[in-house]
């Protein structure tokens, strides 16, 4: 069954960055828009980022902007969420999705399938 899978969360410090992967299973990738989302206690999921199929439109929430990048190999059908100085507000589980978005205005809506998540925690 196609589906996704997120890796690369972990435990950094205030400032430090670490780099998702969301990897394509049963489906080439190449195809699908993918979008980044997070999740904390309590709290909506949050889009914070898409990238379409061809690459050429990104997208980010105000809260990563300028300091996440999205990207995408598709010759390793994988996409990837750099996260650089990271903030203690960042800690979430991180999740990617894969559909047929353009990644304009609310492109979040678009996505409705997503992966198990992989956990970011951001502590001293």
């Amino acid at each position: 069954q196609p589906h996704v899978v997120e890796s690369g969360g972990g435990l950094v410090q205030p400032g430090g960055s670490l780099r998702l992967s969301c990897a394509a299973s049963g489906f080439t990738l190449d195809m699908y828009a993918v979008g980044w989302f997070r999740q904390s206690p309590g709290q909506e999921r949050e889009g914070i980022s898409c990238i379409t199929a061809t690459g050429h439109i990104t997208v980010y929430a105000d809260s990563v902007k300028g300091r996440f990048t999205i990207s995408r190999d598709d010759a390793k059908n994988t996409a990837y969420l750099q996260m650089d100085n990271l903030k203690p507000e960042d800690t979430a589980t991180y999740y990617c999705a894969a559909d047929g978005s353009s990644c304009s205005v609310g492109w979040v809506a678009d996505f409705d399938s997503w992966g198990q998540g992989t956990q970011v925690t951001v502590s001293s």
